[in-house]
């Protein structure tokens, strides 16, 4: 069993792009599914997918460029189980100068570091998507 199933999501994120996968799958969570739709919302994905079996699973189709390049070139958890980092809306960190994304867990449910600036709500980092 893992301690921390949302760096999991993004290990096979990252390894499905590195090599080249269309989709993949994952045990289904609300808080992965609420992850994948910013994902799809901010066009690092292309779409995603609930699918019941056995147990309920998470698809997540990848998204690549014109020439295959992957549109995810990186992906990072900031927040840990061991080390939560929680910062106010004006102190929310710009990725690659506002090229990728910051992901913020808050009252208002998971937003990008845009959209907690813009609704003035600070939270905890999920993670970084560049």
């Amino acid at each position: 069993m893992y301690t921390d199933p949302i760096a999991d999501m993004l290990t096979r994120i990252k390894n499905a792009v590195q090599a080249r996968k269309a989709e993949l799958v994952l045990p289904y969570s609300k808080f992965k599914a609420h992850l994948a739709e910013l994902l799809k919302q901010e066009g690092f994905i292309s779409g995603h997918a609930e699918l019941i079996g056995e147990h309920k699973v998470l698809q997540i189709n990848l998204k690549y460029g014109p020439k295959g390049e992957p549109v995810i070139s990186g992906i990072r958890r900031v927040s840990k189980p061991g080390q939560r980092i929680y910062l106010p809306a004006d102190r929310l960190p710009r990725t690659n100068s506002g090229y990728g994304i910051t992901v913020v867990s808050t009252s208002k449910g998971l937003l990008t570091d845009a959209q907690a600036r813009k609704a003035k709500v600070g939270g905890e980092i999920v993670c970084q998507v560049w």
